[in-house]
């Protein structure tokens, strides 16, 4: 036996970002337990190369944190919307530019221990202008600046950049 068995599931919460489940489950080594876990969309995080040796991050306040975080553009998958449109749409939506090249970089689980997120890393480029109005979240208010790829590792070394995403996107670039 080599997948898990579920032998029931119940949703304790929905909410607008993800939803949470009771499973009961048969594990591959025979034992059965109660697993939570936290549902959550597929999403994608952008790495938007203006030029060779230059990254966009974004700074964004976060409330869960309570504070203001450098970070990579990022945003959840819509139901019906492929990867790579939504690394588009995210990229127009967080620092105004449409990329002209978007190449698919790595599918990570960010905390598979209790969550079944997929986080797909794309690096953008061929960043462009566009007269097409961009949606913005009510949430959002971001501030977009380039740095130079050197610079913005030496942030995370420094601990100005603690958003585990973009430390983990900052060594795939």
């Amino acid at each position: 036996m080599n997948d898990a068995e579920r032998l029931n599931s119940e949703r304790v919460y929905a909410g607008r970002v993800f939803n949470v489940d009771r499973d009961r489950v048969k594990l591959p080594n025979g034992r059965a337990t109660t697993v939570d876990i936290v549902r959550h969309s597929r999403s994608v995080v952008i790495i938007p190369v203006p030029e060779p040796g230059n990254v966009i991050l974004i700074k964004q306040f976060r409330y869960p944190v309570n504070r203001f975080l450098w970070e990579l553009p990022a945003g959840s998958v819509d139901e019906g919307e492929t990867p790579v449109d939504a690394a588009r749409r995210e990229c127009h939506e967080e620092i105004g530019l449409v990329p002209q090249t978007i190449v698919r970089l790595a599918a990570l689980y960010p905390t598979p221990g209790y969550c079944d997120e997929e986080m797909i890393f794309f690096r953008v480029s061929g960043l462009e202008k566009t007269d097409e109005q961009a949606h913005v979240d009510e949430d959002e208010d971001i501030e977009p600046r380039t740095f130079e790829l050197r610079e913005a590792r030496e942030m995370v070394r420094r601990g100005e950049i603690v958003d585990m995403k973009t430390v983990v996107a900052l060594t795939l670039v």
